[in-house]
């Protein structure tokens, strides 16, 4: 599982650092500045790194959540409803987090002065 992991993780980060090589010319034909490549890589990294960490800490954030839901509803099911209204409330908070954190990202991203 360790190797097939690392194996993913090289292979995921090969990609993000190599994928500007494979789209360096501009619309008009002319090459990219290498020094402009080099920050354009490194800005694909540290969105896809941003963007993860976000899902990975709304993620066990819900999980949390829906544990507590769970255990409040096993103790007393008279106030499931309750409980479950509250719950897909407080999911719909979480996942903003998550969506801001997208935006941020594409933000970051596309205004990048060093790309342009």
């Amino acid at each position: 599982m360790k190797k097939t992991f690392m194996v993913t993780m090289l292979a995921l980060f090969a990609i993000a650092l190599l994928a500007p090589f494979a789209f360096a010319a501009d619309p008009a034909g002319a090459p990219m500045d290498p020094a402009k490549l080099q920050y354009y890589g490194l800005a694909t990294l540290g969105c896809a790194i941003g963007i993860g960490l976000a899902a990975a800490g709304c993620g066990a954030g819900m999980g949390h959540g829906i544990r507590g839901a769970l255990e409040g509803t096993a103790r007393n099911p008279a106030v499931g409803g309750k409980l479950m209204t509250t719950l897909i409330i407080g999911l719909a908070m979480i996942e903003s987090l998550a969506i801001y954190a997208l935006v941020i990202v594409l933000i970051t991203f596309y205004a990048n002065p060093f790309i342009k």
